[in-house]
This record gives structure tokens, C-alpha cells and sequence, in this order.
């Protein structure tokens, strides 16, 4: 591609590189001028106007970004591509779900040509319908055919995709004590799987002791069971993690280095997925649970091994440095 000014005369066919005022407005950048449009710019006392040629062998901004949109979400699992406009097209989620990024081939993308970029969200982000996963965007008027295909060829089958929801029903569980908090944070818990198309089948409160526990992990039903402690489960063989054992299910893992989030612990029973939820899960503010919560809804498999690697970026809490505070000082 060609790019810098030319003299009217030859700019007919060629893209406008910036914005023109003319006695009827504008011609905006991006357009590729026609032998009216030339004359408009004459008539507005301009000689010259920069703009960008393609050469052969060049793909125009759109045409690439779309080419390049459709290699990343491959068959399209739980994507939608937007129409491509000024080289950019937006990925936009179908339904509620979790992004599962391949992330090196999306850095590979990204050093084919400096033209060529796709920004995404981090990866197992939740994301709710209608929400943005990538934007693919052609930052000149055009590229090289060439670099084009070796992006499209590094992207694979599918470099993002968007897991849904498997699980369909879940029952929490509430253990009491004296002077505890009740039932407190059930709204913020049935809201998180609302937005994960889960239905709170039911709200079980029990007192804070393991068999009283144990019986009611043993009567759920759902596809998930979770498990919120009136106090807080400070050791693996606390009440709540002996009660799931001792109702025949195991515990995978107890703690996690997240802030807040540290006091959660996941498990199963039978092929009923359980989540310990730490006492911040009451609040509708992020936490550790949440990044749980969305994986093991929507099928992904979560390790004691991912879940120790969520420590790097799990510092959630107020931090000074922080530029925009949630919350006021």
C-alpha cells in the first residue's frame, strides 16, 4: 500500500486518508473517492489530498478484518462476528458463557503484522449475551495478501470460542450458627447463576455441625451444590469439607490464592459438582468464587493446579495505587 499525498488529478480511486471539508459537508476518511468527490475537494480550493493506494497483492481493511474474524471463532461456537466497518469487527457473545482463548496462537496473530491485531478479553472471562469477547481490527487501509493468510493459518480452528453453560440446576446450602447472618448474601449467590442460566432449585439451612451437613449434601438433587458456611471453613478438615466426605464426595481442593476468594474449596459427589463458597460470596462484588463458579457451570474442568495459578491477577481487594477506586475513600 501506497500512502502520503498526490495531486488531485490522480487521487480518483484511491482511499481518502483524513477527513475533508467541502461545501457539503465532509467526505469522510476511509472513503475511496469518485471523480465527483475529486471535484468537490477542487471546488473547496485543495490541490492535494493524502490518501492510501492498494498495490496489488493488498487486501482492503475490511475485507481482511472479516477474513481474519472468521479464522479466530473458527466454527463459531457461541460467537457472533459483526459486519466489519472501518477495518474492525467485533466478536460478540451469543448467550451467557465462559471465553476459552488459545492464547499463543492469538500472541502469534499479533506479531504477523504490526496492521494486523486482535485485542480480546482476558482469558475465562464470563461474559453475559451480547457481550464483546474480541475486536479484530486492520489498523491501515489495507494489508499484504500474504501476511493476511499467515495470520488467518496461526489463528487455527478457532483461537476463541465460548463455553456454555452445562449445568442447568443448583441447590445451596446454609449452615447456621448462633447470632449468625441467616440467609444472608442468597440474593448475590441466586444472581450469580441467573447470569449463568443456572435455576436456584432450592435453599437448604442446616445447623453448623458436619452430619447435619452431610445429610443435606446427600439429599441435593442439583446438578450443583453449594455450600455456604455461617462460619467460616478455616481448614481442610473443617465441618463443611468433612461433611461432603463424609456424605461420600472428596474435596480436590481447599484455599485459594485469590483476595478475596482464599477460603473456598471445590469437590464432587457422584457426578454432582460441589463448591465450599467463602463468607465474601455474600457480596455481589467479585471474587474467587466467581472465576470457580463460571468454569464448573459452564463444563470447564478446574484443578487444584488452575486454581493455584489464579494467583497471579487475584489480588482483588482496594489497593491504594488503584487508579479508579470502587469504592470512595
Amino acid at each position: 500500500m501506497r500512502f502520503g499525498p498526490v495531486l488531485l488529478a490522480d487521487a480518483e480511486g484511491a482511499v481518502l486518508a483524513h477527513s475533508v471539508a467541502v461545501a457539503e459537508g465532509r467526505l469522510r476518511k476511509g472513503r475511496v473517492l469518485s471523480a465527483e468527490d475529486v471535484t468537490q475537494i477542487r471546488e473547496a480550493g485543495l490541490v492535494e489530498v493524502i490518501v492510501a493506494r492498494l498495490e496489488p497483492g493488498d487486501v482492503d481493511e475490511n475485507t481482511a478484518a472479516a477474513h481474519l474474524a472468521g479464522a479466530i471463532k473458527g466454527n463459531g461456537a457461541g460467537l457472533s462476528a459483526t459486519s466489519a466497518f472501518t477495518g474492525r469487527v467485533n466478536l460478540i457473545a451469543d448467550g451467557p458463557g465462559v471465553a476459552v482463548l488459545d492464547v499463543l496462537a492469538i500472541e502469534h496473530v499479533n506479531r504477523v503484522h504490526p496492521m494486523i491485531t486482535i485485542a480480546t478479553v482476558p482469558p475465562w472471562q464470563q461474559l453475559a449475551k451480547g457481550g464483546m469477547a474480541a475486536t479484530i481490527k486492520i489498523i491501515s487501509y489495507a494489508v499484504p495478501q500474504a501476511d493476511l493468510d499467515l495470520a488467518c493459518a496461526a489463528a487455527g480452528a478457532g483461537a476463541i470460542r465460548l463455553a456454555a453453560p452445562k449445568l442447568r440446576t443448583a441447590t445451596l446450602i446454609i449452615t447456621e450458627i448462633p447470632g449468625g447472618v441467616g440467609d444472608k448474601g442468597r440474593i448475590a449467590i441466586a444472581a450469580r447463576l441467573e447470569a449463568l442460566g443456572v435455576g436456584l432449585e432450592a435453599v437448604v439451612m442446616v445447623p453448623h455441625k458436619t452430619q447435619k451437613l452431610a445429610d443435606a449434601i446427600k439429599d441435593a438433587k442439583s446438578d450443583l451444590v453449594l455450600v455456604l458456611t455461617g462460619s467460616a471453613t478455616s481448614d481442610d478438615h473443617d465441618v463443611a469439607p468433612s461433611a461432603l466426605r463424609l456424605a461420600g464426595g472428596q474435596v480436590h481442593r481447599f484455599g485459594m490464592p485469590v483476595d478475596p476468594g482464599n477460603l473456598l474449596f471445590i469437590g464432587d459427589i457422584g457426578d454432582q459438582h460441589v463448591i465450599g463458597l467463602p463468607g465474601c460470596a455474600r457480596s455481589p462484588a467479585l471474587n474467587g468464587a466467581d472465576w470457580v463458579l463460571s468454569r464448573v457451570v459452564c463444563g470447564i474442568e478446574v484443578t487444584s493446579r488452575d486454581i493455584a495459578a489464579m494467583g497471579v491477577g487475584g489480588l482483588l481487594k482496594e489497593i491504594p495505587t488503584r487508579p479508579q477506586p470502587r469504592r470512595g475513600s
